[in-house]
């Protein structure tokens, strides 16, 4: 069989005031055809399966464009057409094929696309005709469209929040892509709009319980495959919002009787899903507490909403700053986003002891910059850190350390969350020596971090992600949404 594959991904916050354009692609990962490392990036899994599998089988893989760009606003429309048609010609000139087998993210939006995957997708369609499979692997945290529905015959997302199983679930997506192209199955997907904008994780009940269900019903009854779609709520695009995907062998009916039914139990969970925050000054009483009880970990604050996976700069100061007005010694800080600071560090080279300002340079949303007398511990060309299987770079890096603390700083010209604790120890910080990490990150943190934190500790600070969709000023979505409207269902 001959399988063409290829990866476009990022995640459009609407509401952000950073940009997305190509070098935003180029920095954070870019990889012509064949040119894609032999690890996965989040949204290039089934490359790598593929990959491995073309080798067993004797397979004919063709391998287009792989790229990723961290969240952030809008992509600009050159950036966007320029990338789809990189890919689509790349696509014209393997035909023919098989199978189409993608990696998206499923929350792109660019200047004038609000369903960038849906038009790639149907363009996909359109070149290969209507018997070619396409299959595709998403992340949860994006929309899911009619266009995307009418042009793949298998789709599924991630099924982890934090998403500690982008690999596997691509081994998923190319195994019923290519069980599609033998003949093997004849995949149907069924939908169900569960009509709510939530916060879903897996790390904690009732999630947790709710996803080890859906994965206990693949393969039984002819149910291929069941995902959630979290849905994005800094995306202001009207098919926002959570829904149910089941992929049946050749069966509509038992399909959407499915996707309705967990949806209407994931529905009746809304209340009970969200993350637990406090405000800045209650999640510092509440870390040092915890580092007070268990001194040989660190308590770890994760600045939920200046996260730069979901889209915003990444540049907040707000809980930083109370941690040094607050006199707080032993703290490591992952990361804070400002490229002219890491300039300016790279100057003055290892060991200087110069006056920095850094952070708070994208909006007001972001606070105040600090000014500090710091000293420059270590520069590199290209920090980077771990996410399971995949190496996420952080660009050219410097750590920082306040003179008179024992407060160091990561700052970083890649906007890009915090993963694993070896964001740290890379730049040769024990994060075991810290009474308290402060990362920026909602919630893919939680895995690499929870064994070696004494607590963890959420905290709610200002930024410019839109995390009150009862408040967020939504231009585009029409239909009634909890907790929008009280009951959606009325």
């Amino acid at each position: 069989m001959r399988i063409f594959t290829a990866s476009l991904a990022t995640e459009t916050n609407t509401f952000s005031p950073v940009p997305t354009d190509r070098a935003s692609f180029e920095m954070a990962f870019y990889a012509g055809p064949g040119q894609h490392p032999e690890t996965p990036t989040l949204c290039s899994s089934p490359m790598v399966v593929l990959r491995r599998r073309a080798a067993a089988e004797g397979l004919t893989v063709i391998e287009g464009t792989a790229t990723w760009a961290e969240p952030g606003g809008l992509i600009q429309r050159q950036t966007f057409e320029a990338l789809r048609d990189e890919i689509l010609d790349q696509l014209r000139s393997a035909l023919p094929v098989d199978a189409v087998i993608l990696g998206l993210h499923g929350a792109m939006v660019a200047q004038g696309y609000d369903d960038c995957e849906g038009d790639l997708l149907a363009r996909v369609r359109e070149i290969v005709g209507p018997d070619v499979v396409i299959a595709a692997e998403f992340d949860p945290h994006s929309h899911l469209t009619p266009k995307r529905v009418a042009a793949c015959n298998a789709l599924a997302t991630f099924l982890e929040f934090p998403h500690t199983d982008f690999y596997e679930r691509g081994e998923h997506v190319v195994e019923l892509g290519l069980a599609a192209a033998r003949g093997d199955i004849r995949p149907v997907i069924s939908t169900f709009d569960c009509r709510m904008i939530a916060v879903l994780p897996t790390s904690q009940e009732p999630m947790r319980s709710f996803v080890d269900r859906i994965k206990a019903l693949h393969g039984k009854d002819g149910i291929l495959s069941v995902s959630v779609i979290h849905g994005f709520m800094a995306s202001d695009v009207p098919e926002m919002g959570v829904r149910l995907v089941v992929v049946t062998d050749n069966d509509q009916a038992r399909g959407d009787a499915l996707a309705e039914k967990l949806g209407m139990e994931l529905y009746a969970l809304r209340e009970r899903t969200a993350l637990d925050m406090v405000d800045p000054d209650a999640g510092i009483d509440q870390a040092l507490a915890a580092h007070a009880a268990n001194t040989a970990r660190p308590a770890v604050m994760a600045d939920v909403w200046d996260n730069p996976g979901g889209g915003v700069p990444g540049d907040g100061t707000f809980v930083l700053r109370r941690l040094l007005e607050r006199g707080i010694g032993k703290v490591g800080v992952a990361t804070i986003w400002d490229p002219v600071a890491v300039t300016f560090c790279h100057a003055a080279g290892e060991g200087a002891v110069i006056d920095l300002r850094f952070g708070g340079k994208a909006g007001p949303q972001a606070g105040e910059p600090i000014d500090a007398r710091v000293k420059v511990v270590k520069v590199v060309d290209e920090g980077w850190q771990s996410f399971g299987p995949s190496r996420v770079t952080l660009g050219p890096t410097a750590l920082v350390r306040v003179e008179g603390t024992e407060v160091d700083i990561i700052l970083n010209t890649n906007r890009t969350q915090t993963f694993e604790p070896d964001v740290f120890s890379n730049l040769g910080v024990d994060p075991m020596a810290k009474d308290v990490l402060l990362i920026k990150s909602t919630n893919h943190f939680y895995a690499a971090f929870a064994p070696i934190a004494a607590e963890i500790v959420y905290v709610a600070a200002p930024s410019s992600y839109p995390s009150n969709p009862r408040l967020t000023n939504y231009t585009t979505i029409t239909r009634p949404l909890w907790p929008r409207v009280e009951n959606p269902w009325a």
